[in-house]
């Protein structure tokens, strides 16, 4: 709210949580739930009896190591961050940082440069590849870590490349003070967690990086996307025929409102008004898995932009298009291998020339054994290739609209 603008802070606490305790936690709460039920059948056995049955079910079932760290590290419950001081400590720290932040002298949250020029928002719409399945934090259980925004920012492989993600403090994530992301009920500066949950990264990330870097002015990134939705149905654009897709609708009504209200919901922004400077699309799955709906998805496309563009009032609007890669190099499926030669078709219309472009996205697969999940749906849930997507689209898009 404005009037707390500067002088009320948020600390997420979040990144302070340890799941290794809390697993630890979890395991030993259903051990004594579990060693209750069998004393319950047998009455007559003494404290000394239980006790001895704990220790040997909990040596059994722990490691020393596990063991020692459970009884040094936990004394509460979830609720109250497992009683750790290896998550409390740090969450007072933290707080202690934004008091003292608090009434500093900050810098203006816009870039000076260019200061009446209009904000440039981008609008990055289509099903859940959009919302973004990229986790940011690494979970040793699952391929040791890899493929999560974490491990990214600290193997060595890759720990130069995206040292940009990271805060000045530890255990932050950095935030641009340039590009802003409106996201239905969530909105603020751009940093992780703008994916379909918070703990999630999706296109966002890497694309704000490279638009922000791109302009002086301020970047707004308006994010519109749906889960298991299709083009042929939900998105189906008026010039296809048919009922117009409900999402569609959404995607129109919904940037409308957003700009009409720009001030409002960005005071930050001012009186500096806005250019609608390109929009961004990935988006397949759900025609991929369809027949009917694949054969027509290139036309589909072609209309989808071409209506998007006049009801939004942008004649030549730049739209990027990040293909539905999912498999990698080898995906020999006859639909998929269809559905991404109709998204890169698309931009061979001669209207498209020079305002379309199409970005191949297959070499950001990762397999499943360097990355967080088995989901090939959701690019097995791979931050890094959720922020590749999402780079490279901004690349494109920076060729398009950038003069």
């Amino acid at each position: 709210l404005p009037e707390f603008k500067g002088n009320v802070m948020a600390v997420e606490t979040a990144p302070f949580w340890d799941d290794d305790l809390d697993a630890f936690k979890q395991k030993m709460d259903r051990l004594n739930d579990k060693l209750n039920q069998e004393f319950k059948k047998d009455p007559k056995l003494t404290r000394e009896a239980k006790e001895e049955a704990r220790d040997k079910a909990v040596a059994d079932a722990f490691t020393p190591e596990e063991s020692k760290r459970l009884k040094t590290g936990v004394s509460n419950g979830g609720y109250h961050y497992l009683g750790a001081a290896k998550i409390m400590a740090p969450i007072g720290k933290a707080f202690a940082e934004a008091l003292l932040g608090i009434g500093e002298k900050k810098a203006d949250p816009v870039k000076p440069a260019n200061s009446t020029k209009p904000v440039k928002v981008f609008l990055l719409a289509g099903q859940s590849n959009m919302e973004g399945f990229g986790l940011i934090k690494a979970d040793s259980k699952r391929s040791g870590g890899q493929g999560s925004l974490e491990y990214l920012t600290t193997d060595k492989a890759t720990a130069d490349k995206y040292k940009h993600l990271l805060g000045k403090k530890s255990a932050q994530w950095a935030v641009r003070d340039d590009v802003w992301v409106h996201y239905f009920d969530r909105k603020g500066k751009l940093t992780p967690g703008y994916g379909a949950q918070e703990h999630l990264i999706g296109p966002e990330l890497g694309f704000g990086t490279v638009v922000g870097d791109a302009y002086e002015e301020p970047v707004l990134l308006i994010k519109l996307a749906w889960g298991g939705k299709s083009l042929a149905k939900d998105f189906r654009p008026p010039s296809s025929g048919g009922e117009v897709g409900q999402y569609y609708k959404e995607v129109v009504d919904r940037t409308k409102a957003v700009l009409k209200d720009l001030k409002n919901e960005f005071p930050d922004f001012g009186e500096r008004g806005y250019e609608l400077a390109g929009f961004g699309w990935h988006q397949g799955w759900n025609d991929r898995v369809n027949q009917e709906y694949n054969d027509e998805y290139e036309k589909n496309l072609a209309n989808f932009i071409r209506d998007i563009r006049k009801d939004l009032g942008v004649k030549d609007l730049p739209f990027v298009i990040a293909e539905t890669g999912m498999g990698g190099k080898e995906e020999k499926h006859p639909r998929a291998l269809s559905l991404m030669k109709a998204q890169a078709a698309v931009v061979e219309n001669k209207e498209f020339k020079g305002n379309v472009a199409f970005v191949g996205t297959r070499e950001f697969w990762r397999e499943k054994d360097v990355s967080p999940l088995n989901a090939n749906y959701h690019w097995n849930n791979n931050a890094e290739t959720y922020y590749l997507i999402g780079e490279a689209m901004g690349n494109a898009m920076k060729k398009l609209s950038v003069k």
